[in-house]
């Protein structure tokens, strides 16, 4: 797959969870500014999913399976979204936690789906 996305991906999705986790650190709720964040990494993520289907459309192949490489990019593009979502519904510090928590499973799930792909 792309590994310029992959990193990229990764390292927004630590930006995040240091910004919001500084965000409950401070005992601060998910602000707008948060979710412009989120929205950005969330298009990264997307953007890693079209890419790594078009891939596989185009014949290449995940060296540990088609179906654990499309779970895994699912997963990683649904992960910020309903930590953002779950934050909405807890608007004190704890939602700013959770984003935080969500954005580094992200990171994790990159790395993993850097080494589904074969890398």
């Amino acid at each position: 797959m792309l590994d310029a996305l992959t990193v990229v991906v990764g390292v927004t999705a630590l930006a995040l969870a240091a910004w919001c986790g500084f965000a409950a650190y401070k005992d601060q709720p998910t602000k707008d500014w948060h979710f412009i964040g989120m929205a950005v990494v969330t298009v990264l993520a997307l953007a890693q999913l079209v890419v790594g289907i078009v891939r596989l459309a185009q014949g290449d192949e995940a060296s540990e399976g088609t179906a654990i490489f499309v779970s895994y990019l699912i997963g990683s593009a649904l992960a910020v979204p309903a930590a953002g979502f779950l934050s909405l519904a807890e608007r004190t510090r704890w939602g700013s936690a959770t984003v935080a928590a969500g954005a580094v499973v992200l990171a994790v799930l990159e790395v993993r789906l850097h080494d589904i792909w074969g890398g």
